[in-house]
């Protein structure tokens, strides 16, 4: 067997399976995936001028901007990072009693919802 075609052969085909082996995130929108969450679970109380959640905190959820606008205690998304964000820790459970006040008060997200910000913030959380 001539080694020299082998060696061509694997030159061709290796680019090809590395890319088919590497598995891609789609790509989260906030207007398809995320703003939806919004709308069915947090802007009830969250907009402005008279929700609840928005006289308590500033937090108006109705736009991206005001979402990146972040409430009277500051920015809730931090792009890139859904540790440090704070809307991530208070719909994922880890923003302590005002987590437990949240899920006993509303209608909770599901787990694919909460799945879903989160992936959208590792993203970079993009007006897109």
């Amino acid at each position: 067997m001539n080694h020299g075609y082998l060696i061509i052969f694997l030159i061709t085909l290796l680019p090809s399976l590395v890319v088919v082996g590497c598995a891609t995130r789609p790509q989260v929108s906030y207007q398809r995936d995320v703003l939806p969450i919004f709308v069915d679970k947090c802007i009830d109380c969250h907009s402005a001028p008279y929700g609840e959640g928005y006289t308590k905190t500033g937090l108006d959820l109705r736009s991206y901007m005001s979402l990146m606008k972040g409430s009277v205690y500051g920015p809730v998304i931090v792009p890139g990072n859904s540790k440090k964000s704070p809307l991530n820790m208070l719909v994922e459970g880890r923003a302590g009693d005002l987590s437990r006040v949240l899920k006993r008060q509303h209608n909770p997200m599901t787990d694919n919802e909460i799945k879903m910000i989160r992936l959208w913030v590792e993203q970079g959380a993009l007006n897109n």
